[in-house]
């Protein structure tokens, strides 16, 4: 989670819909939207890949045509998401969109929508079976950040 600090020992946490206008912002200094989506692919590459143990039917995103797991949890009152994919573009959406609900907490991350692949021209270069999927990474998202906070 992004945070400023303005006084020495105290931390404002940034609001989910200013983190996601800032990595809308970071990525959108990448002019070509092919490049972007490049970065966005790249950045997935130094992230661990999900142990076997964890790459299971619960964990599985239902609706990827790809295969794809999310792991979330709550840590001091905030959702921790970490994810895997065999398809190296599919990985890279995977890690911007858990990386854009990281450290957010369910009430929040159920109620924000991500307009990042959007507002990015992202979506523009996804075949129709990739934004499904998406949508189903959105839907395992929300549907864990609603349990969390209706426990």
């Amino acid at each position: 989670m992004l945070a400023s600090r303005t006084k020495p020992g105290t931390v404002n946490r940034v609001t989910l819909a200013e983190k996601q206008q800032q990595m809308i912002d970071d990525l959108a200094l990448i002019e070509n939207p092919q490049e972007r989506l490049s970065a966005v692919v790249d950045r997935a590459k130094s992230r661990p890949s999900l142990p076997e143990t964890e790459r299971t039917e619960a964990n599985r995103v239902r609706g990827c045509v790809s295969l794809a797991w999310i792991v979330g949890e709550v840590r001091d009152g905030r959702c921790h998401f970490r994810c895997d994919a065999d398809s190296p573009l599919v990985r890279g959406l995977l890690v911007l969109i858990c990386d854009l609900y990281g450290g957010a907490t369910p009430v929040e991350v159920a109620a924000t929508e991500p307009v990042l692949f959007e507002k990015l021209g992202l979506t523009k270069n996804l075949s129709p079976t990739r934004l499904n999927g998406l949508r189903s990474v959105r839907a395992k998202i929300r549907d864990y950040a609603i349990s969390q906070s209706h426990p």
